[in-house]
């Protein structure tokens, strides 16, 4: 056989091994990125314009969150959100409009004083989304249901949803082991616990 044939068999079998390393490296940070970020993975996924550019968005996010300086709450602090959170929750009952709004700037206070930026909603939400990927949703919802009210339109049935969508996020900011995310190294029946009002 000739020395060209030799030398296209050799490239062929580069661009083959380079192709599967290549696939056996996307599919493992696929799989790392959907462990990370559990159901938040499949929501950007279906945002985005193609699964690259969302798993692009991921990693970023990952990026930005190994920049900023997020710490534990002191014992202090978190008593005090503690005690704020049953003033805020026994607002409900007379006032639920004003609950609502106070428990999202309850969660806000938190997530600044754990150093969160708290510029942009859509900046907040991404941030939380690495450490605490399994509820996240539940901020973006009582956002929603916050402006729903705030345009008017807030039945107290989804008043009183807004304040468990906040109320989740808020148990996990305000956890001692907060700084550990949910979708590693909690039990599926942590996860699954729904907040409750009262």
């Amino acid at each position: 056989m000739p020395g060209w044939v030799w030398v296209l068999i050799a490239v062929g079998v580069v661009v083959v091994v380079a192709l599967a390393v290549w696939q056996a490296v996307s599919r493992r940070r696929t799989a790392g990125l959907q462990e990370r970020f559990g159901p938040e993975y499949g929501r950007t996924v279906e945002s985005a314009e193609s699964k690259r550019q969302a798993e692009s968005e991921l990693a970023a996010r990952e990026e930005r969150r190994q920049e900023l300086e997020i710490r534990p709450l002191s014992e202090a602090a978190r008593s005090r959100y503690l005690e704020r959170w049953k003033i805020v929750q026994a607002e409900f009952v007379d006032d639920p409009r004003t609950a609502v709004t106070n428990a999202d700037h309850l969660i806000q206070r938190v997530m600044a004083d754990r150093g969160y930026p708290v510029d942009d909603f859509e900046q907040r939400a991404a941030d939380v989304s690495v450490d605490h990927p399994e509820v996240v949703e539940n901020y973006r919802r009582g956002h929603s249901l916050a402006h729903t009210r705030a345009d008017g339109d807030g039945s107290t049935e989804n008043l009183r949803r807004a304040m468990r969508h906040y109320r989740a996020l808020f148990d996990e900011l305000v956890e001692p082991d907060a700084d550990e995310p949910t979708a590693r190294g909690r039990g599926d029946e942590d996860r699954a616990r729904e907040p409750r009002l009262g």
